[in-house]
């Protein structure tokens, strides 16, 4: 029987009327209500942080053609930092699980379209931006327009990286269509969207039938890994108690052989390893039972509060900066030394740039536009 489901009626206490079986049992919260959690912040910080080295990384592997012949530095400089970012993807699931079902579940439809408009104003805002700035710089393999239409349906290039806003969007939309039913609501809109979302592919390869038109592929979608990483994420994260030292100990172990596992399967196996691999998964929970109820210094909270209100904007503009100056200084002629340090530098160079930009349109009153 599950553990929240009301035991079956006796004689003593007597049937259950329709009302009261009709009534929505709230869900226990394991998060004091308004309890702010800087844990989450640094996680945040942290994942949007491993995507930018992600990408920074990418440039030193595509700078030696994914080849380890035209260049071992950059190779193995790219592949190392590489294989140390692959929990960002999952773990953003993870913490987007956590806020919907745990952390902040909504309370009616109309703040679930609110965070979803939050989420999805900034994509289509920067993707408009991604696609000017190709075009000003004449780098779009095809007619601007084309491209315009695509990134209705999925990501586009050069706007690469928003593909996880038309995965991570549906999932939330998803998670709190199940929070409101379960609260007793009947969110009509929300389950219309979600139907429209998993109906669109065929939809649209119907009308290609009558019509002839070759339509786009569609990214709004999610896999099953996904949805595993942002259930698994919200119960991780709503433990109430932080590992044990010994046992963080022993995590740390565990996280820093899934992160060699990842680097392994990258060289010798396949690049770039699924975010469903079982390395991935066992890095992304490492990583995720460390920080989880981590003490956060008083003194460090307002500073670290407000560099994760960045993060998201920071993510967006991160590619601008990889695309424009570190892909033209990487070399694949370089050595170790030079390569490792080249990797720090323009590591550092993209993250403070991206971190700088964000926090400036916030301050401008722009966040709810650009992220």
């Amino acid at each position: 029987m599950p553990a929240n489901s009301a035991p079956p009626a006796t004689p003593k206490t007597g049937a259950a009327t329709d009302s009261d079986s009709l009534k929505p049992v709230p869900a226990p919260r394991s998060t004091p209500k308004n309890e702010h959690r800087f844990d989450i912040d640094l996680m945040r910080l942290i994942c949007s942080c491993a995507v930018i080295l992600g990408h920074v990384a990418g440039a030193f592997i595509l700078a030696v053609d994914m080849d380890e012949s035209n260049g071992a530095a950059s190779y193995w400089a790219g592949h190392i930092a590489d294989g140390a970012n692959q929990f960002a993807v999952p773990m953003f699931f993870a913490m987007a699980g956590w806020a919907v079902l745990m952390g902040a579940p909504p309370k009616d439809s109309a703040r679930m379209w609110t965070r979803i408009i939050r989420n999805g104003t900034p994509l289509f805002v920067w993707t408009g931006l991604y696609l000017v700035w190709a075009y000003l710089r004449d780098r779009n393999d095809e007619p601007m327009t084309n491209l315009a239409v695509d990134s209705v349906f999925g990501s586009v290039q050069p706007a690469y990286h928003l593909w996880f806003l038309y995965a991570y969007i549906p999932i939330i939309m998803a998670l709190g269509f199940v929070v409101l039913i379960r609260a007793g609501h009947r969110p009509w809109g929300l389950g219309a969207a979600l139907l429209v979302i998993a109906g669109l592919p065929h939809l649209l390869s119907t009308v290609s039938e009558f019509t002839g038109w070759s339509p786009p592929p569609v990214g709004w979608s999610f896999g099953t890994y996904s949805v595993v990483y942002a259930i698994g994420g919200a119960l991780l994260f709503a433990l109430p108690q932080r590992l044990s030292k010994r046992n963080r100990g022993l995590v740390a172990l565990l996280m820093v052989a899934a992160m060699a596992g990842c680097i392994w399967w990258d060289t010798q196996v396949h690049y770039v390893i699924a975010n469903a691999h079982p390395f991935v998964a066992i890095l992304t929970l490492s990583l995720l039972l460390l920080v989880s109820r981590m003490h956060i210094p008083e003194s460090w909270r307002p500073r670290l509060t407000r560099l994760s209100s960045a993060a998201m904007g920071a993510y967006m503009v991160h590619v601008f900066f990889v695309e424009e100056l570190v892909k033209r200084w990487v070399s694949a002629d370089s050595g170790a030394v030079e390569a490792a340090a080249m990797l720090v530098a323009m590591v550092a160079m993209t993250t403070v740039l991206s971190y700088a930009a964000s926090l400036l349109w916030g301050r401008l009153g722009l966040r709810r536009w650009l992220g």
